[in-house]
């Protein structure tokens, strides 16, 4: 049986934003940041066109420090980038509308944090060799305000109508949401990001210990894999909580930085446990929205 929504009374509106510079702070750290064990680095982060990591690659490896897939956009007015960063929706529909990529579509596949309060796309590489820092990209945002009218214990955040068609959720017998996820993050696993706003931005999982992530399934996600989060509530900030449960689109990846690793958009949320994960390795939305 398929899930009920409000889906009809949604308001789909533009929200847009330009591709966003590489950008460092100022003196006295930067531009060189410390690592887990103290030593400095220089390398790339988030912002920009990125060429080569997609949606679908390994969340690991890369010599960056949480780089985002494909292109990311902000605006340089903060209201206006607030706007931006909370109705655009994982799976919404996005439209270059200035330069030689004009026209080309794209996917909104994540968001990142607050340093840099980006927007993350994915469009075709040969898309991305034909954009430049300062385009337009419009966005079609459907999905702030959905409700699952049987599941009123679950919360949407950041999810469009099209990720909740397309995760194909059901309903299990006890009643609760039953997800498709590639693996389960447990709560000792979560850090950057806790106590903040769950409307935008991101939740890192944090990677020192591989041991850890090996333990836990997670040492081979990928950019894009759909993740549950145990024990962890984000019906308004991020944090512990016994029995609840999340749901993220891994959006980022990894950091050599302490407390950092590959970043999540959360989309899901129950206070109350009303989620059920249903481990089903391989759960990518590079898969549900068929991105080349």
């Amino acid at each position: 049986m398929s899930i009920r929504t409000n889906k009809e009374k949604i308001v789909a509106v533009s929200v847009m934003g330009q591709i966003a510079s590489p950008g460092f702070p100022g003196l006295p750290a930067e531009p060189y940041r410390l690592d887990a064990h103290g030593r400095p680095f220089l390398l790339p982060t988030y912002g920009g066109i990125v060429y080569n990591v997609s949606v679908g690659d390994s969340a690991y490896g890369w010599l960056a420090d949480c780089i985002h897939p494909g292109v990311s956009i902000s605006l340089k007015d903060d209201n206006g980038n607030r706007g931006l960063n909370l109705f655009a929706c994982v799976g919404n529909t996005a439209m270059v509308m200035t330069g030689d990529a004009k026209g080309a579509k794209g996917v909104v596949t994540g968001k990142s944090g607050r340093f840099s309060e980006h927007v993350i796309l994915h469009f075709s590489k040969a898309d991305r060799e034909k954009m430049t820092i300062g385009d337009k990209i419009n966005i079609k945002s459907v999905g702030v305000g959905m409700e699952l009218l049987d599941h009123p214990g679950v919360t949407l955040k950041s999810c469009s109508v099209d990720l909740v068609e397309g995760l194909e959720v059901t309903t299990a017998p006890d009643g609760r949401l039953n997800v498709p996820v590639s693996a389960v993050v447990p709560p000792h696993l979560l850090g950057a990001g806790a106590g903040l706003t769950s409307e935008g931005g991101s939740l890192h999982i944090q990677s020192q210990d591989k041991d850890a992530l090996r333990e836990a399934g997670l040492d081979k996600l990928r950019l894009g894999d759909v993740v549950a989060l145990a024990d962890y509530d984000s019906s308004f900030n991020h944090g512990y909580l016994r029995g609840a449960v999340g749901i993220g689109v891994v959006g980022q990846g990894d950091s050599p930085r302490a407390g950092y690793g590959p970043g999540l958009t959360l989309v899901m949320t129950s206070m109350t446990g009303g989620i059920n994960p249903v481990v089903s390795p391989g759960v990518n939305i590079a898969d549900i929205f068929k991105m080349q």
